[in-house]
């Protein structure tokens, strides 16, 4: 992503590949993760089923946000010893190599809201929104607004991401199939420990549906269609409880520009540049999470076509800065 506007105050502090050190307020984090998760299938499943409940719930989003910070090379300086955190998923759904190789493509800002080469996206072609029938568009369509993202989005986007994975397969694409091959045996842990816990299995697949259904809240707004790449990422400025377990990342434009950056730095950095930020995603911002739920629980954000695919300069127009 370039821009026109004066560099960041502190880039000179800002790390440019992985960690020198061990950042210890990440591990621990993970840490407290994992004992959370551990009470929730124990202790507190015995003595208080609905604790446990929001506990696992809590502890799955806070594990799938400490993931994304693993992939960015996070918390250790040996890529391998921090993907070891995290290469079994407690959230069952989605392996972990395929969130990296996807959220990592999703990183080219320039492709940001393609609808072919942003794995991440919402948006469809217009021509293949015109070829669906008629009850799937209206699916879509509530998948727009927050509420249908949070009830039906986790099903929609696994069977996005399922089936555009076995498209690649079939096409003998080995790291897509890699990827679900090491993802079945920690399923298979996973579901098995659960049998043996306090929690009944199917308790615990609706904590992990449920967790997804909070994580569609963090990427529901993340980007929007804008002829400007530095247009298209948000900034959420919220400090409670939903950008404590998205590890910030509700500060999204400043993560697009400093990737690297670990999430206990977002915030001062944003503060310190703020004006910067804003001007360079042309005030694409929400006050707080609240503010996103009454602009968009019933209402839906934006259209499921892109409305500025088919341009006679170029698919997302000629100025993709």
């Amino acid at each position: 992503m370039t821009s026109d506007l004066p560099p960041v105050a502190s880039s000179r502090r800002l790390p440019k590949d992985r960690p020198a050190r061990t950042e210890w307020g990440t591990l621990l984090l993970f840490l407290a993760c994992i004992l959370a998760l551990g009470l929730g299938l124990t202790v507190m499943a015995a003595h208080a089923p609905g604790v446990a409940a929001v506990v696992t719930v809590l502890a799955l989003v806070l594990h799938a946000s400490l993931t994304h910070e693993v992939l960015h090379g996070h918390p250790f300086p040996s890529r391998r010893a921090s993907e070891a955190l995290v290469w079994i998923n407690p959230g069952l759904f989605i392996p972990y190599l395929r969130f990296r190789d996807t959220h990592l493509a999703h990183h080219q800002d320039a492709n940001l809201t393609d609808p072919y080469d942003d794995p991440e996206t919402n948006y469809l072609d217009p021509a293949v929104w015109q070829r669906l029938p008629g009850w799937q568009r209206k699916v879509l369509m509530y998948n727009n607004t927050l509420l249908g993202r949070m009830i039906v989005g986790p099903v929609i986007g696994q069977v996005f991401f399922m089936r555009s994975d076995w498209a690649a397969i079939k096409a003998g694409d080995g790291q897509v199939m890699r990827g679900w091959l090491w993802h079945v045996p920690g399923v298979a842990l996973v579901t098995g420990l659960v049998a043996l816990s306090a929690m009944p299995v199917w308790l615990y697949l609706i904590c992990a549906y449920a967790a997804l259904s909070i994580l569609k809240i963090r990427t529901f707004l993340e980007h929007q269609a804008h002829e400007k790449v530095r247009g298209r990422t948000v900034i959420i400025e919220d400090r409670g409880l939903l950008a404590f377990l998205f590890l910030n990342n509700n500060l999204h434009v400043v993560h697009h520009m400093h990737p690297k950056v670990p999430w206990y730095q977002l915030p001062t950095l944003y503060r310190s540049n703020l004006t910067r930020y804003l001007g360079c995603n042309d005030g694409y911002r929400y006050g707080s999470y609240r503010d996103v739920f009454a602009h968009h629980f019933l209402r839906a954000k934006d259209p499921v076509a892109h409305p500025l695919w088919a341009r006679p300069s170029g698919p997302l127009g000629s100025d993709r800065r």
